[in-house]
């Protein structure tokens, strides 16, 4: 069975290649098609947004970086000096992470993670609307429950996500969607590039209350760190006990 195709795989891998052009097209459930430059996922640090800043910041001791990408973040962790393995689940992405000097890298879903006591981590970070790789809030609940079998006591997960209630505000600035239906923060995604579709995927956009709520109820107190103007924030999860 052919494996599926990787469209941001293949987009920064043309990338990495000197197609300074890549661009994938993004296709989702609550918005029009965007594009979304390879170029995006390449950035230097004071190319990043504040949030991402602080949350790098904020990393301690052993790094997993969860939904690595081109491994931005990860690099940069590295010239600071960090132990940090990136995960993701292209293939593409995680040879272009290869070929840039990542150097422990590995292609995985978050949800078959496992860790044995010797590996367990300070620090599982999450960015770019990280905590969306989850995928919905039965996801968010069962990666909760995992991320404590890869934190050491103590650990924290530095986190990204946005309340996007705003989308479905009407011209009087009403909410318009279903309070008996699906979450209104799961959204269903699908991504072309150059003429290919892959696979369609979860992705979710948890606001701050349900990310308090489940955390809590996960065991992990919770700090929200930083904000900025777009509904983007960054929070604090750590690991009781």
């Amino acid at each position: 069975m052919a494996s599926a195709f990787d469209p941001i795989g293949a987009a920064l891998l043309d990338y990495l290649g000197g197609n300074q052009s890549a661009t994938i097209t993004v296709h989702s459930s609550v918005a029009e098609d965007e594009p979304l430059p390879a170029k995006y996922f390449f950035r230097t640090l004071w190319e990043m947004p504040q949030l991402e800043r602080t949350a790098l910041d904020e990393c301690r001791g052993r790094v997993l970086d969860l939904g690595a990408g081109a491994g931005a973040h990860t690099l940069e962790l590295q010239n600071r000096g960090f132990q940090v393995k990136a995960i993701d689940v292209s293939a593409g992405a995680v040879q272009v992470m290869q070929q840039r000097g990542v150097r422990e890298v590995a292609c995985h879903d978050v949800f078959e993670l496992t860790a044995t006591s010797a590996e367990r981590y300070d620090t599982l970070l999450m960015l770019m609307n990280g905590l969306g790789v989850v995928g919905t809030l039965e996801g968010l609940e069962k990666f909760l429950k995992q991320a404590h079998q890869l934190l050491v006591p103590g650990g924290q997960i530095l986190a990204t996500s946005s309340d996007i209630s705003y989308v479905y505000e009407d011209e009087d600035g009403a909410l318009n969607f279903n309070l008996n239906g699906p979450y209104y923060g799961e959204v269903e995604y699908q991504m072309s590039y150059q003429g290919q579709t892959g696979q369609q995927f979860n992705w979710l956009f948890a606001d701050p209350t349900i990310v308090q709520d489940y955390a809590e109820e996960a065991g992990y107190d919770v700090e929200f760190v930083d904000e900025d103007d777009q509904q983007q924030f960054l929070v604090r999860l750590t690991r009781r006990g």
